[in-house]
């Protein structure tokens, strides 16, 4: 029984006739686009985006916020203020994100031009890592590169 029910159904379906859309003309007008880039856009200078960042990790208060503003921070083409370090350290801190406090110093190490730079900041920050108890990678992995 089921197969002559599949072949009706088969056979009124093929009976059906189709509908189609009738052609209507199209007359094509081009509009001229005009894109208004950024022209007027403020460009942030390096005092003002280092208190914009330090306001942000202050108000930091989970681990999504510090990784979020951390990734941020570090997509621009410059290397953060150590001020900018410190409140991202004591957000990680605040929120108990170890692994994100030493992952900070790998993203230092990779945004420097230099060794000699990422000592400076290693130097500058020395006291703040002792206080909070962070290693660094090179310190927890001293076989690796």
């Amino acid at each position: 029984m089921a197969p002559t029910v599949l072949r009706i159904s088969r056979q009124l379906l093929l009976q059906t006739p189709r509908f189609t859309r009738p052609a209507l003309p199209v007359s094509r007008v081009i509009v001229p686009t005009v894109r208004a880039y950024s022209a007027d856009a403020h460009e942030e200078s390096f005092e003002e985006f280092t208190a914009r960042y330090e306001k942000e990790f202050d108000a930091v208060n989970d681990v999504f916020e510090l990784q979020r503003n951390l990734n941020n921070a570090f997509a621009y083409d410059l290397v953060p203020a150590p001020s900018v370090i410190v409140a991202a350290l004591r957000a990680a801190r605040r929120v108990n994100d170890f692994p994100t406090a030493v992952r900070v110093f790998e993203g230092i190490k990779a945004k420097v031009e230099n060794p000699g730079q990422y000592q400076q900041y290693l130097d500058e920050l020395k006291p703040l890592r002792e206080e909070l108890g962070i290693t660094l990678k090179e310190d927890l992995y001293p076989e690796l590169p």
